[in-house]
């Protein structure tokens, strides 16, 4: 039994004696930074600093590239993007996402970056990407301000849309009134005014261009977005008349009526007024409204379709005929000796992204 015991106890003594002399040893070598791991350096470190290095340089106030970030490297950027989107469409995603959530100018070089480090071996990624380059290394003219609406890089359009951002709350007030997106009331008047640059030429030097003032006519079209008068009196009955493929709702019957017993003499004066445009274009709204409409009952839903809206506009209730394949057109305008439509100009207008401020896209057209 003694034995046993005294086994015992020189086992336990040994065991620790074995124990504390490994933490030692260890204690030592940690102090001696003998166990020291060096570490091993990614071989993609040069990449790293490289892409950091670029990085640090776009970012520098004193880069030309710095300066140049809304134009040429802009227009690079979201080209690569839709490159990238060719073959992985889930990470353009993601980097056009970030893009549009960021407000630094340098981050969709900085990811594009990444990518291309990723993709540096992808032969034909990169052989578009090189192709892309041809496009946008020629240098933007910065003293030019060129659109690629031929008929919008005229001096009369500047001052046309001085003009109209004046106009801007009677247009949104006529546009709410009838529930027509106000953006299409402006296709129209936009189409009408451009029309009297070239026939009206001498008062346009005189009066509307340095004035920055739109065209009231008086004689066979009315107002600034020229409506005719037998065009406003058959507005005027379909707002009533609930028998008509262009009535639109009760709430809309009294938005016309006269406050005087001589609705002709009261109807030109709405008509032709310089100082108050609001029924030159209530009167449109309400027409587009109406057109708009009658198409729909018929199964043919327009609302989507400004060009076909304004074309409409232009050719009066009597041409207006529901069908599966309306055409864009009516009058013919010509703008410094070139030929364009009424139609034409409302797309080209609509769809140009000028004067989105004061104007804005919406959803919905449309709206009772």
């Amino acid at each position: 039994m003694k034995r046993l015991l005294k086994i015992l106890i020189y086992t336990f003594v040994i065991l620790f004696a074995i124990i504390g002399f490994g933490l030692t040893v260890s204690y030592l070598a940690i102090k001696l930074h003998i166990t020291d791991d060096p570490g091993a350096v990614d071989y993609n470190d040069r990449i790293y600093q490289e892409l950091a290095d670029k990085t640090f340089v776009k970012n520098s106030k004193d880069s030309l590239d710095y300066y140049n970030m809304t134009n040429n490297k802009r227009t690079e950027d979201y080209m690569k993007i839709m490159i990238l989107g060719k073959f992985y469409p889930y990470n353009a995603n993601l980097i056009l996402n970030a893009v549009n959530l960021s407000s630094d100018p340098n981050l969709a070089t900085q990811l594009l970056d990444a990518i291309d480090y990723k993709l540096a071996n992808n032969k034909n990624y990169i052989d578009l990407i090189e192709k892309s380059k041809l496009i946008t290394s020629a240098p933007i003219k910065h003293d030019t301000i060129e659109s690629a609406f031929d008929w919008m890089n005229i001096e009369e359009w500047d001052a046309l849309k001085i003009a109209i951002k004046k106009d801007k709350k009677l247009i949104d007030s006529a546009a709410f009134l009838a529930g027509v997106e106000p953006r299409l009331i402006v296709c129209c008047l936009i189409g009408e005014q451009i029309r009297l640059f070239n026939s009206k030429r001498e008062i346009y030097k005189s009066y509307i261009g340095p004035l920055k003032v739109l065209s009231v006519e008086s004689k066979f079209s009315l107002g600034v977005a020229g409506v005719k008068d037998f065009t406003a009196m058959a507005i005027e009955r379909n707002l009533k008349d609930t028998s008509s493929v262009y009535y639109i709702g009760e709430k809309y019957k009294d938005l016309l009526n006269f406050s005087s017993q001589i609705p002709d003499s009261e109807r030109y004066h709405r008509l032709t007024s310089y100082r108050n445009h609001f029924y030159q274009y209530l009167y449109p709204a309400l027409y587009l409204k109406q057109i708009q409409t009658q198409w729909k009952k018929a199964n043919f839903d327009i609302s989507n379709r400004p060009e076909i809206l304004v074309t409409l506009y232009n050719v009066g209730f009597i041409s207006s005929t529901p069908k599966a394949d309306p055409k864009v057109g009516g009058s013919r305008i010509n703008i410094h000796d070139k030929l364009y439509t009424f139609g034409g100009i409302g797309f080209d207008f609509y769809y140009s992204g000028e004067l989105a401020k004061e104007f804005p896209y919406m959803q919905n057209k449309f709206w009772d």
